[in-house]
């Protein structure tokens, strides 16, 4: 729109700049896309653009405009400058179960207005949700819909689609799926600590509170986390459930500073994030394999990774002998998850 444009810092993953509209000096994010990039995968494109003309909430990115040239398509998406959950949780000197709620208790009314709507997002995860501000009361914003799907009538989801570690079981068994997939990912990702073995133990549900992390939080906590995390899906809580429960409507949200262990926790269980990716999307390939599932009936898989390196060649040596050990381990006996503080 005739505005002047340049590349900002927080671009780095997926090809955004930040423009200024002249006339107004407003800034917004618009996503370049360039068309050689979308042969074949139009669907795709059109898919996205119609979920995000559909969605208008305070915490989920808009789409504003739409502009087209002779080699790329632009989405002018809204501005979002606050930053990842993470980076600013970590940041924070003080954090509490209660401000943990509220943050949830944002992410779990927007996925209910998809749902709503009719919309199941099926990639939530950390990287996903971004502050809208440096502001410290700012909301939080999902955003990227490229994975996302209308649920029309009659229709049957079950592709494998979404980011290793944040997937539901029902997703990994490549059965057909409902919006209860959102449901179950929309806290697993404030706890789950990546490990190897995390498939066949999401398949299983096998999890725990693991001590000391969890001894500071409360049993209303613990249990809001395990209606979310159940295995059966008709059995989980639903966004509405969840938001009625007390820990998220009520009081039982414990105003203990947890940062210390929250912040530690983050750090220790993302700072090898970018091979642990690598390493989970290798691990969904065999884990489908050794399953000898038949193809999904929406066509094939959709994990994917933010990590050129996904194939298993390109993993260190030294966590491909790993993976090696612990597939044997995995023969051998029963593993656990363990679940990091919220």
């Amino acid at each position: 729109q005739d505005g002047a444009v340049q590349k900002p810092p927080w671009g780095a993953f997926s090809e955004v700049v930040l423009a200024e509209e002249k006339g107004t000096q407003r800034l917004v994010a618009v996503k370049c896309i360039p068309k050689k990039a979308l042969e074949g995968k139009e669907n795709s494109i059109e898919n996205e653009i119609a979920v995000l003309h559909r969605i208008k909430h305070e915490n989920i990115v808009s789409l504003e405009d739409i502009f087209e040239s002779q080699s790329h398509l632009y989405l002018v998406m809204q501005l979002v400058s606050g930053g990842e959950l993470f980076d600013r949780i970590v940041e924070k000197g003080f954090y509490t179960e209660r401000d943990a709620s509220k943050l949830i208790h944002q992410i779990l009314d927007a996925v209910k207005y998809l749902h709503d709507m009719g919309i199941v997002h099926r990639d939530l995860k950390p990287e996903n949700l971004l502050y809208y501000s440096m502001d410290e009361d700012s909301n939080i914003m999902i955003s990227d819909f490229g994975l996302s799907k209308i649920e029309d009538s009659g229709t049957v989801m079950s592709t494998a689609c979404g980011t290793p570690g944040y997937v539901a079981p029902e997703v990994l068994a490549q059965k057909p799926y409902s919006k209860a997939v959102d449901c179950y990912v929309a806290i697993l990702h404030f706890m789950m600590k990546m490990m190897p073995k995390l498939f066949e133990q999401i398949l299983k549900a096998e999890y725990e509170f693991d001590s000391p992390y969890w001894d500071d939080i409360s049993d209303s906590a613990k249990d809001f986390i395990c209606h979310l995390m159940e295995k059966d899906p008709t059995l989980r809580y639903t966004c509405e459930q969840a938001l009625l429960h007390p820990w998220i409507s009520g009081d039982t949200a414990l105003d203990k500073n947890i940062h210390e262990s929250v912040s530690a926790q983050m750090k220790k269980n993302f700072a090898k994030s970018k091979w642990k990716q690598a390493f989970n999307a290798t691990a969904v390939v065999r884990h489908m394999r050794r399953l000898q599932l038949g193809t999904s009936l929406e066509g094939s898989s959709q994990i994917t990774s933010t990590s050129p390196c996904h194939r298993h060649l390109l993993l260190p040596a030294k966590e491909q002998q790993q993976e090696e050990e612990e597939e044997q381990e995995e023969e051998n006996g029963k593993t656990t998850v363990t679940l990091s503080t919220l």
